[in-house]
């Protein structure tokens, strides 16, 4: 027991030498008050634990064999990268949507396009003055770290995807984040971070890209901090497509002002483990949010999806609806919070969680989880397990339909109703063939 917890110790300590070395590749930076963040972050990932099956958050996804890997930071080859080989969900009518895109953690210009007027859409250490005490403000939240993996991201925090969108401002288009991890000679470490504010009265739809060129042994460790202000809209779609020897583990905070809406599409197609943590404040009245996930998992895949949402202040509502589609010997985890406080009176939440499983290896845990101390509310949970019906099956068939045909059909149909939400036309169409692949 005592050499596994000095293992733990020491790979914590060498992703941290890591980011040491990360820093100093790009130097030192008072901007911000990086300096200041990066060290208390440090401190924190050294004195914390290793997850480990024997804590709750984490009972059902082992991540034992990341222990058993040296990841280092990735050197840089972005001349390597062709944007025509990835697959793109996003395009507008001219094929040139705006596209912002970090390779391997690091601003790729030459591959983006974000000629943006009265907004900003770059990175971090590139922001206008204007805007730099408002992201060191959001930024600032991180000296207080209470999560090993978002404090490992801090740690190397040396630049970030940043998206502001002035007050009053609507943007038609959707921006399109894409964190790319490409080869290396030796295992990587890409620890991607994104700032996204929306100030009062704004609306903004984007697109969270992640995914990876080859088939790279490597682990994405991501952190996204979004701020929806007073009467403002964000429209999240969070794509995770990564290889198959990829760990991705990713972290969203979302912070609510009053009568906002924050509107999450949480998709988990890839990496051999994932792990999405999302995590919801309301922190002012009238405040909707609306979380939808679906998970589509194969082989031997893990895949895990952790929500909270806290409500803070009367006539919030909610709604989420998280499925899940495993097959093979993979597995998918959902456990979903919802915090009604006291002072959360005429609150309105309602959460379902819905698994279809396709082999009789395949497994999911669902925990669907409210508490609720306030005594004038309207909350609901739920979940269903189940698998394809045979007389579905023979009913297709019977119109001439193949199986294969068949159980796609109705793969699809129970996916739709996420995919049919989706904003952005060309995501739900790349998810769907997708799954006509793997399924």
């Amino acid at each position: 027991m005592n050499t596994q917890v000095a293992t733990r110790e020491m790979f914590l300590a060498g992703l941290v030498n890591q980011c040491e070395k990360l820093g100093e590749a790009n130097g030192k930076s008072s901007a911000y008050g990086l300096d200041d963040l990066r060290d208390i972050a440090t401190q924190y990932v050294l004195a914390a634990s290793f997850p480990t099956v024997k804590d709750e958050e984490w009972r059902f996804t082992d991540l034992s064999s990341l222990l058993q890997i040296p990841f280092h930071v990735p050197q840089d080859n972005q001349s390597a990268i062709q944007l025509s080989d990835i697959t793109m969900p996003v395009k507008n009518k001219d094929d040139l949507p705006l596209r912002l895109v970090f390779v391997n953690g690091v601003y790729a210009p030459d591959l983006s396009a974000v000629n943006l007027p009265d907004f900003y859409v770059g990175n971090l250490s590139n922001a206008p003055e204007k805007y730099q005490a408002r992201i060191a403000d959001v930024l600032s939240k991180h000296r207080q770290p209470n999560e090993v993996f978002t404090a490992l991201n801090v740690a190397g925090l040396v630049d970030s995807a940043v998206v502001f969108v002035p007050a009053n401002r609507s943007l038609d288009t959707p921006i399109h984040l894409l964190f790319l991890t490409a080869p290396g000679a030796s295992p990587m470490m890409c620890q991607p971070h994104c700032v996204i504010i929306a100030e009062p009265g704004s609306n903004v739809t984007l697109v969270e890209d992640y995914a990876t060129i080859g088939n790279v042994a490597a682990f994405t460790n991501a952190v996204t901090d979004v701020v929806v202000g007073e009467n403002a809209a964000v429209n999240h779609v969070r794509l995770q497509r990564e290889a198959g020897n990829v760990v991705h583990i990713g972290k969203s905070a979302i912070a609510q002002s009053r009568n906002s809406r924050y509107t999450c599409h949480a998709i988990s197609l890839g990496a051999k483990i994932s792990r999405h943590n999302l995590e919801v404040f309301q922190h002012g009245e009238a405040t909707e949010t609306t979380l939808n996930g679906l998970t589509v998992a194969f082989g031997e895949q893990l895949s895990d999806t952790h929500s909270l949402i806290s409500f803070n202040h009367p006539h919030g509502t909610s709604r989420q609806l998280h499925k899940c589609i495993i097959g093979n010997k993979a597995r998918a985890v959902f456990n979903g919070k919802v915090f009604v406080p006291k002072a959360a009176q005429l609150t309105d939440a309602g959460q379902l969680s819905r698994n279809l499983l396709l082999s009789s290896r395949a497994r999911v845990d669902t925990k669907p989880q409210l508490e609720i101390v306030a005594d004038n509310v309207k909350c609901s949970h739920g979940a269903t397990v189940s698998q394809l019906e045979d007389d579905e099956l023979f009913y297709l068939q019977s119109r001439g339909l193949d199986l294969e045909r068949s159980r796609y059909l109705l793969i699809d149909a129970f996916a739709g109703e996420i995919l049919d939400k989706l904003p952005i036309v060309g995501v739900a169409k790349m998810l769907s063939t997708c799954m006509a692949i793997q399924g």
